[in-house]
């Protein structure tokens, strides 16, 4: 008998009941608004950029597709100096924003206390400025006459930064070592917030447990902290590589014609020159280097689940 009741259907669980179809929709309901949003202001876009860097023509004549794929090769030969001063300079500025960041972001998280609200305000409150005159302030900072560069020189920092070539003479603007500053200022935050936020995650009693085993506060920082706070680094890092690379206003504000970027050069064969081909192919150039070179650098930092 106890057999046949195990065997009986009615023992059997009863199988689950299948959400009405309406509701299973929501979901993607909700997802409607941000898909038509990147398919009408980045997807047609694009393909708009991608037919324009096949064209041929003149603005009198008019442009039409010819698959005139040369012109990819024909704009990278011409300006591959530009991609590598771009690449340098947003991957030193991207640096400098994780040398300067980390030890405000760590303060911020773990010893700001009271006073964390406050240093969130002040790290934000340069987006309340636009970001023309937030350049432009620099170059009153670093003229000839300000009070920076003179300390500078009498440091004799700038017969360091002279032989690596950042800086000519006693000037600072106008050379790399000023786009790099603007740049390093412009995207700082950006570096900063999402480092606060991996840090702020942390649970405080794996510092407790550290030093409970005996380690020091270099070890627990090498051992606990930084390996925990990878994905505000690689955010952070992205977050200020990506734009930085593409930038063309503090290169316009802070540089000189020797250290033109390659959104300047974009910017000049779209609005100047107006060789929309040119300029479409240079802007699917960088965004494919820079594609390629995030991959990478998700790849080896081992945070694909993370990003």
């Amino acid at each position: 008998m106890t057999l046949l009741a195990e065997k009986s259907p009615a023992a059997e669980p009863a199988p689950p009941r299948r959400a009405p179809a309406r509701r299973r929709l929501v979901p993607y309901w909700l997802l409607l608004p941000g898909i038509l949003w990147l398919l009408v202001f980045f997807a047609l876009p694009l393909v708009y950029q991608a037919s324009t860097s096949v064209q041929t023509g003149s603005l009198e004549q008019g442009f039409r597709v010819t698959w005139h794929f040369a012109t990819y090769w024909d704009a990278f030969t011409e300006y591959w100096p530009q991609f590598v001063r771009s690449l340098l300079y947003a991957g030193t500025a991207t640096l400098l924003c994780l040398l300067l960041g980390y030890p405000l972001a760590y303060l911020i998280a773990f010893r700001a206390g009271r006073w964390r609200n406050l240093i969130l305000v002040l790290v934000i409150a340069p987006f309340f400025t636009s970001f023309l005159i937030r350049t432009l302030a620099w170059k009153t900072i670093l003229a000839d006459d300000s009070a920076v560069v003179a300390a500078l020189d009498a440091l004799k920092v700038l017969d360091v930064t002279n032989w690596l070539g950042l800086t000519e003479g006693d000037r600072v603007l106008a050379t790399p070592l000023a786009v790099v500053c603007g740049l390093t200022y412009n995207f700082l935050p950006f570096m900063i917030l999402p480092l606060y936020t991996s840090l702020e995650r942390i649970d405080g009693r794996l510092h407790e447990a550290a030093r409970d085993l005996y380690a020091s506060p270099a070890t627990t920082f090498r051992k606990v902290t930084f390996p925990l706070s990878l994905p505000g680094v690689v955010s952070g890092t992205l977050l200020t590589f990506i734009p930085a690379s593409g930038d063309y206003v503090n290169a316009e504000l802070l540089g000189s014609t020797d250290t033109k970027m390659i959104g300047n050069v974009i910017q000049s064969q779209f609005l100047r020159v107006l060789d929309y081909p040119t300029a479409a192919a240079l802007s699917f150039i960088l965004m494919a280097i820079v594609l390629a070179m995030v991959t990478v650098y998700i790849r080896r930092a081992g945070t694909e689940d993370l990003v």
